[in-house]
């Protein structure tokens, strides 16, 4: 398995446990001993959804799919750690800058992080684009 594979996977088995662990502490007795979680909702499907899935199926892709080339099996390598720096920032922009998002001063935090998600997922498809061809 290729050492970004690797990588990739073992973040989104992270991410996938920070975000069972909010879920945890979102459910009706947890909520009511930590009352300022409740912003953290939308952080946790985040978590789940960009962290957890996504991550994990563009690191099995990055493994799995057929090869670019016999000099390059995976591509532009760089490419796509670019496209994890930039995912992953932009996550944990997120999730420090979501539960203030309320405020004006935030505002930009939300949206740089937005971008960052869009980049980084960007970068994954142009990287793996190529490797998707006909036999």
């Amino acid at each position: 398995m290729p050492t970004l594979s690797r990588i990739i996977i073992k973040t989104a088995l992270g991410y996938l446990v920070v975000a069972l662990m909010i879920g945890m502490l979102l459910t009706p007795p947890g909520l009511h001993t930590f009352p300022e979680l409740a912003t953290a909702a939308p952080s946790q499907v985040h978590l789940l959804v960009v962290g957890w899935l996504s991550q994990l199926i563009f690191g099995v892709a990055h493994w799995l799919f057929p090869r670019y080339s016999r000099e390059r099996p995976h591509g532009s390598v760089p490419l796509a750690w670019a496209g994890y720096a930039m995912l992953n920032s932009g996550l944990l922009l997120r999730l420090a800058s979501e539960p203030f998002a309320a405020d004006a001063g935030f505002a930009w935090a939300v949206i740089l992080s937005a971008f960052l998600q869009w980049a980084g997922c960007l970068a994954f498809v142009v990287h793996l684009w190529p490797r998707v061809k006909v036999k």
